[in-house]
């Protein structure tokens, strides 16, 4: 499946939920907000339909987001069903980690082949400020189990001025005793974020040279997407960059997102979408919604529109966990 600009369409980012266990500063506004009514959400066996008609489209990986996806009932079911799919190469996940430990046997011998954390910090003062939440030792207890159990591991990290700068350092150690990748990603000026100030990667990779000694590219890519991965002297690990705001990988943008409301989006930036919802609970043939995704890919735009202040402007009403993180 490709777009109109010759790219290769074969990953699908698939939140299942907008509820999450954490409130994040760059994620929630502190007054909270109203989670969608349970009819809304669109149903496993829904799903697992749209996947199997992507997956004969050109769809090969499948991330499962959120919100925060472990707080659905049956990830570990989802994840099995998607992963028997015919074309189906490929099942991830991105989790807080919160409830990891309870489901990582669970996910394990359904199929999963590798899970994405989000952690901003490891200090506990610092956690408990981004997070709103208490969880630190919960999902750090997560990491080293699921490390022991031999599943991939990447851990993701959104950079703040004035909130982690600190923590970027320490959080680059875990990379370097552990077989996993540490990766600091820009903050997309969505919802809440757009009120935060993001340090762009190249401020990153300083601080990290300063404090470790020089990045060197990697020879192995540990991952699909548009990570750039670099190894550090003495490190076992990776350290990755995902720069879509200072350095953009538009070009080669491979995916597509579902929303948990069943909207299928070209884009993250974009405000187009295919309800897929509708057309599964209107009756529509398997062929039809197949020429719908076809007709949207195809209309998929050249590039994000987050640059510069207007960007941030016109997408501060956006919420990343409605969307999928």
């Amino acid at each position: 499946m490709k777009d109109s600009f010759g790219r290769a369409i074969d990953y699908l980012r698939l939140s299942i939920t907008d509820r999450c266990n954490l409130r994040c500063i760059y994620c929630m506004p502190p007054e909270g907000v109203d989670w969608m009514p349970h009819n809304d959400v669109i149903r496993f066996e829904e799903i697992i339909r749209i996947c199997r008609l992507m997956a004969a489209m050109g769809i090969r990986k499948i991330k499962i987001t959120g919100g925060e996806p472990l707080v659905r009932r049956g990830a570990a079911y989802l994840v099995r069903s998607v992963k028997a799919l015919p074309g189906i190469e490929k099942v991830t996940m991105t989790t807080n980690g919160v409830l990891l430990g309870e489901y990582i046997d669970a996910l394990i011998d359904a199929g999963l082949d590798s899970v994405n954390i989000s952690l901003d910090s490891i200090s506990e003062d610092n956690f408990n400020r981004i997070t709103r939440k208490e969880n630190l030792a919960q999902i750090l207890s997560a990491i080293n189990r699921t490390c022991d159990l031999g599943l991939p591991i990447k851990i993701n990290c959104v950079p703040l001025k004035g909130v982690n700068e600190g923590d970027i350092a320490k959080l680059a150690v875990l990379a370097k005793n552990g077989n996993m990748a540490v990766r600091f990603i820009e903050l997309m000026p969505l919802g809440a974020a757009a009120a935060l100030r993001p340090i762009p990667v190249d401020e990153v990779m300083s601080l990290l040279e300063k404090e470790y000694g020089s990045l060197s590219p990697a020879a192995v890519k540990p991952g699909n997407g548009p990570a750039a991965y670099y190894t550090l002297p003495g490190f076992k690990g990776y350290i990755g960059f995902i720069s879509a705001l200072s350095h953009g990988f538009c070009e080669s943008c491979n995916r597509l997102r579902l929303t948990a409301a069943g909207f299928l989006k070209p884009c993250l930036s974009s405000d187009m979408y295919l309800d897929l919802r509708a057309l599964l609970r209107g009756g529509v043939s398997d062929s039809e919604i197949e020429k719908a995704i076809a007709e949207l890919v195809s209309r998929k735009p050249a590039c994000h529109s987050f640059g510069g202040v207007q960007g941030r402007l016109n997408h501060s009403q956006k919420e990343m966990f409605r969307i999928g993180g």
